[in-house]
Order: C-alpha cells, then structure tokens, then sequence
C-alpha cells in the first residue's frame, strides 16, 4: 500500500537500499538526518514566500503578484516530479522546489491577508499545530499506520485529487464544482474533510520515512524523505488557508 502523499510509495526507500550492502562506514538515512533536512527545506520556504510577500504592495500589486503564483506552482510542479522520478537528484531538487514554493505560497497567503487579515498567521499556527500533534499521535501509538488505515487514507486522497482535476477542466469552460471554493456549510465540510485527510497522510509519512531509515536507505533518501513532508506540509497549510478564508467570508 503506497502513501497519500504521490512522492512517497511502499517501495520508495526500500527500492532505494535494495541491491546496497552498508558497512558501519557507509552513510545511510537516518530519522535525525531527515528532520534536520526538513528544517533546512522550512527555511527555504519561508525564504521564498518572504521575497514575494515583499513585492505585495496592495490590490494596485496584485497583477505583479500573479507571475509570482504561477511560477511558482509550475516550477514546483516540474522540480516535485523531476525529484519523486529520480530521487537520487532530490538534493539539488528538493531546496530547489522548496523555493519556488515559497514564491507561490508567499505571493497567494498576501492575497488572502489582504483579504482576510490575520487569516495567514492563523493557518501557519494551524499547520505546525497539526503536525506536531500528527508526530505525538503517530510516536505514542495513538494513531497507527494500518494496511486498513493506508488504504481509506489513499482512497480518499485519491478521490479528493481526481474532484480538483475535474474542477480545473472545467474552468476552462466556464464552469467550476460550487463547494470547493463556496463558502456554504457544504462548502466549508467538504474544506474540513481535506484538511482531516491532509492531516492524516501526514502519518504515512512519518511511517514511511521510519521504515527508510530502518532498512538503511541511501543518505540522499534523506532529502527525499525531507521533500516528502514538506510537499505534504504545503498542502495542509494551502487546505487550512481555503478553510479559513471560508469561514471567514461568513462573517
């Protein structure tokens, strides 16, 4: 059974240390190395959004801004699909992304303060509240990552992933899925479900990346592991920041 987070599979670190016999010398992925790894690829993030966050200057900016959203989610687009097909380049990849998604994320949460303000800080809080209580579900056996749980989890993924492909079609005719951006009660549950399950890969992956520094993946896997977080991570808070912003506009 593969993650809900496309960058992580069952066979994506086991592949990698598959064939590689370590000695006490060799580097191997290590639980540390990845935090330490996910830290740094943070940083990159908040970097990224800090440089595009400064370009917003109100609604007079806004055309200046959308280069900003659109590069951005294409570049990350392109270096996250460069890096889960050769994982052996995530660390050049993977701060690469984080950058450009920073530029994205930073450039769209301006649009929403300028909106809705206070709404970005409430949803970073939200996103590294969720995930440090994901890690102490996941750490005390709370929560555990069951073939069964692995399988509603993806499904569900899945789903939500295949309504947002056919939601975007339908943009180019004119046409959209109300709830996915109403602010109706619909609307809102279907934004509370996402972040429930966004929340919930979030256990997969740390699973996953357990499993890696088990069996002695590759140190590189380290970055890839740290790239899987952080992709996971900017889904949450872009999920938190939609929820907001809907229950805001009921106001």
């Amino acid at each position: 059974m593969q993650s809900g987070n496309p960058a992580l599979n069952k066979n994506t670190f086991l592949d990698a240390a598959s064939g590689a016999v370590f000695t006490r010398d060799d580097a191997a992925m290590t639980i540390n190395g990845t935090v330490n790894k996910t830290g740094l690829l943070l940083i990159l993030v908040l970097v990224g959004a800090m440089v595009s966050w400064s370009r917003f200057a109100g609604p007079q900016s806004l055309p200046a801004m959308m280069p900003l959203v659109l590069g951005g989610a294409v570049g990350g687009l392109v270096l996250a699909l460069l890096t889960v097909f050769k994982k052996t380049w995530a660390p050049i990849t993977a701060p690469l992304y984080a950058v450009a998604e920073g530029l994205f994320i930073g450039a769209l949460s301006a649009i929403f303060e300028m909106r809705y303000p206070g709404i970005v800080m409430q949803a970073v809080g939200l996103t590294f509240g969720t995930m440090a209580a994901m890690l102490l579900a996941y750490r005390s056996g709370l929560i555990r990552a069951t073939e069964k749980f692995k399988l509603g989890i993806v499904a569900a993924t899945g789903g939500i992933f295949l309504l947002y492909l056919a939601n975007f079609a339908m943009g180019f005719f004119g046409h959209s899925i109300g709830f996915i951006n109403a602010g109706s009660g619909v609307g809102i549950a279907f934004s509370a479900v996402v972040v429930v399950i966004a929340a919930l890969n979030l256990i997969l992956d740390f699973d996953l990346i357990e499993t890696g520094a088990q069996s002695g993946a590759p140190k590189y896997m380290e970055w890839y592991g740290a790239f899987a977080l952080v992709v996971t991570l900017v889904w949450l808070y872009l999920e938190l920041l939609r929820l907001l912003s809907k229950l805001q506009s009921r106001n």
